[in-house]
C-alpha cells in the first residue's frame, strides 16, 4: 500500500469517527428531558448532573494527553469512541439515579479521551497532507450532529424509549468504528518547520505561548454553548415566537455550522487561517449584534445564522494552530487546549442566564460577542494571511502566537 493511499484512507476513517461523535453527542442533549423523566432527576439537581459531564469531559482531556505518550492517540481513540456509544447505552438502559450518574461519568471521561484523539490525529493528518483539512472534520462532526438530531426527533416522534434509541445507534455506528480502528495514522513528516518553533515537550512554562489561543478556545465555547443552551427560549420568551418556530434556530446554526466548515479549507488555502479565523470572528460578533436588536423572530433567526457562519471556523482552526505552534508535542499541546472547550461550555450558559436575569436578556446576548472579539487581538496566533505549509508567503513565527499573552 502506498503512503498517499494510506493516508486517504486514515482521513476517511478519522472522519468517519468525527461523524460518529457528533451522532453520539447529539443523541444525548437533544434527549436530556428523556433522560430527566427516565430517572426522576429533579430540576434542582438536572443542572449538577449536566456540569458534571464537561468537567469530567476535561478529566478525560489531561488523561489522554498523558496516554498518547506510551500508546499514541490512534490507540486511545480506538477504545475511547467505542466507550462513548456503550456509556451511551448504558444511559438509556440504567433503572437507577446510580446507573445514570454512573454511565454519564464515564460517557464524559470518554468524550474528553475522544475529542483529544481526534483532534491530535487531524492535527498531524493536516500536517502529512501539508494543506488545511481540519475544518473537514468538523464538517463532518456538524453533519453527525444534525443526523443525531434528526434520529432523536423521529425517535421522540414514534415514541421509541432510550434503550431501543441508543442501542439502535450503537449497532449502526460500532461496526464501522471497529473496521476503522486499523486505518488510523499519524500520518508522515509534514513540511520543514520555521525556525524558531518551540521543538520537543515542552517543560514548565513551555506551554506559556499556547495561553491566547486557549483564550480564543474559551470564548469560542461560550458563543456555541449560549446558541446550544438560549436560542430557543430566546426566540420564543424575547421574540414572541411560537413553541414550533422555537426550534428552528439551532437547526439554522448547525445548517450553517456544516455549510461553512465545508468549504472552510477551501478558504484558508486560498487567503490563509488568519484571514479566515478574523472574518468568522466579524460575522460571529455581527451574528450576536443582530440576535440582540432583533425586533421580532425571523430577524433573530438571521443572526443565529450568521453566527454559524462565523464560530464555525474558529474552533478547528485553533486546534491546527496549536499543532502548528508544537509540531513535535502536538498531541500534548491539543490535549491542553482542548480542556479549553469544556471550560467555556460551563461558563456560557449560566454566564448568559444570570445576566439575562440580571439585566436583560437581549444585553446578555452582546456579552458573548465582546469575548468573541477577542479573537481579533490574537488573529496572528493563527499565521499571516496565506501561511500555511507550503504556501510561499511568510511563515507564522513563535513570538505571533505569544503576542498579547501579557494581557492574559
Amino acid at each position: 500500500m502506498t503512503a498517499d493511499l494510506r493516508l486517504r484512507r486514515a482521513r476517511g476513517a478519522l472522519g468517519s469517527c468525527f461523524l460518529a461523535q457528533g451522532v453520539a453527542f447529539a443523541l444525548l442533549v437533544t434527549r436530556i428531558p428523556a433522560i430527566q423523566d427516565r430517572y426522576r432527576i429533579s430540576d434542582a439537581l438536572l443542572p449538577a448532573f449536566l456540569a458534571a459531564v464537561p468537567v469530567l469531559a476535561g478529566a478525560g482531556s489531561v488523561a489522554a494527553g498523558r496516554l498518547v505518550r506510551s500508546v499514541g492517540a490512534a490507540a486511545v481513540l480506538r477504545w475511547s469512541q467505542p466507550l462513548v456509544l456503550l456509556s451511551l447505552l448504558g444511559v438509556g438502559a440504567g433503572r437507577t439515579l446510580g446507573h445514570a450518574a454512573a454511565a454519564l461519568a464515564v460517557f464524559g471521561l470518554a468524550v474528553g479521551a475522544l475529542d483529544a484523539s481526534m483532534n491530535m490525529l487531524g492535527v498531524s493528518l493536516q500536517h502529512a497532507y501539508g494543506r488545511s483539512i481540519m475544518l473537514g472534520f468538523h464538517a463532518v462532526y456538524s453533519l453527525g450532529g444534525i443526523a443525531g438530531a434528526s434520529a432523536a426527533w423521529a425517535a421522540a416522534h414514534w415514541q421509541l424509549g432510550l434503550p431501543a434509541t441508543y442501542l439502535a445507534a450503537a449497532a449502526v455506528l460500532l461496526p464501522g468504528i471497529l473496521a476503522a480502528g486499523p486505518l488510523h495514522t499519524g500520518g508522515r513528516p509534514g513540511p520543514p518547520e520555521p525556525a524558531g518553533t518551540p521543538q520537543g515537550a515542552p517543560g514548565r512554562g513551555g506551554f506559556r505561548p499556547l495561553l491566547p489561543l486557549c483564550l480564543v478556545m474559551t470564548c469560542a465555547y461560550i458563543g456555541d454553548s449560549t446558541v446550544s443552551n438560549w436560542s430557543a427560549k430566546y426566540v420564543q420568551d424575547v421574540l414572541g415566537g411560537s413553541e414550533q418556530l422555537s426550534t428552528l434556530p439551532y437547526n439554522l446554526y448547525m445548517a450553517t455550522t456544516l455549510a461553512g466548515r465545508a468549504v472552510g479549507d477551501l478558504g484558508v488555502r486560498r487567503f490563509g487561517a488568519a484571514a479566515v479565523v478574523r472574518t468568522g470572528t466579524v460575522l460571529a460578533a455581527g451574528g450576536f449584534a443582530v440576535v440582540a436588536a432583533a425586533p421580532g423572530p425571523w430577524a433573530g433567526m438571521a443572526g443565529f445564522t450568521l453566527l454559524g457562519l462565523g464560530l464555525c471556523v474558529i474552533v478547528p482552526q485553533t486546534f491546527a494552530a496549536a499543532g502548528r505552534l508544537y509540531p513535535q508535542s502536538s498531541d500534548a499541546a491539543v490535549a491542553r487546549l482542548n480542556i479549553f472547550n469544556y471550560a467555556g461550555f460551563l461558563i456560557g450558559s449560566p454566564l448568559v442566564g444570570a445576566l439575562g436575569d440580571a439585566w436583560s436578556h437581549r444585553g446578555a446576548m452582546l456579552v458573548p460577542a465582546a469575548l468573541v472579539l477577542v479573537t481579533l487581538l490574537y488573529a496572528r496566533s493563527f499565521g499571516p494571511s496565506g501561511a500555511l505549509y507550503g504556501v510561499p508567503h511568510e511563515q507564522p513565527r513563535v513570538g505571533d502566537v505569544g503576542r498579547g499573552r501579557d494581557r492574559l
